[in-house]
């Protein structure tokens, strides 16, 4: 058994599977588009977008759609484990760009350089490396 996260987004899943290349957390796997290669299309406003892709990199797999029909993101978040300290504190920066830092990356009570925040599609991110 294997737990990996499906994340919905209403029309922005190329932009926010980009943005996370970006930030160095890995690249798209796999990719099936509404109305490409006998993959059905639900209405026209979808056409072209992503049915499912695969995200894939170091430690990192989840799983990709868009959905015009996708409730906002709330209830649950990526907690990345990190084991450098600069890394850490990179990504997390790379992350907040355009978003919401809710907790800021610092030394916490129980020992640990952990922040958290919502990047800019509304994703929540956890960040926790042991000192």
């Amino acid at each position: 058994m294997r737990l990996a996260n499906y994340l919905f987004f209403t029309t922005t899943c190329e932009q926010a599977l980009a943005f996370y290349t970006r930030c160095g957390l890995g690249q798209v796997t796999e990719v099936l588009r509404f109305g490409v290669n006998g993959m059905p299309v639900p209405n026209e406003a979808m056409r072209n977008k992503i049915m499912h892709a695969q995200f894939e990199g170091p430690g990192v797999l989840f799983y990709a759609s868009d959905n015009d029909d996708a409730e906002p993101m709330r209830g649950s978040a990526h907690i990345l484990q990190m084991d450098d300290r600069e890394q850490t504190r990179q990504l997390f920066a790379r992350l907040a760009e355009g978003g919401t830092v809710t907790t800021p990356l610092a030394m916490q009570v129980w020992g640990d350089y952990y922040g958290k925040l919502t990047d800019q599609f509304g994703v929540q991110w956890m960040l926790n490396c042991p000192v």
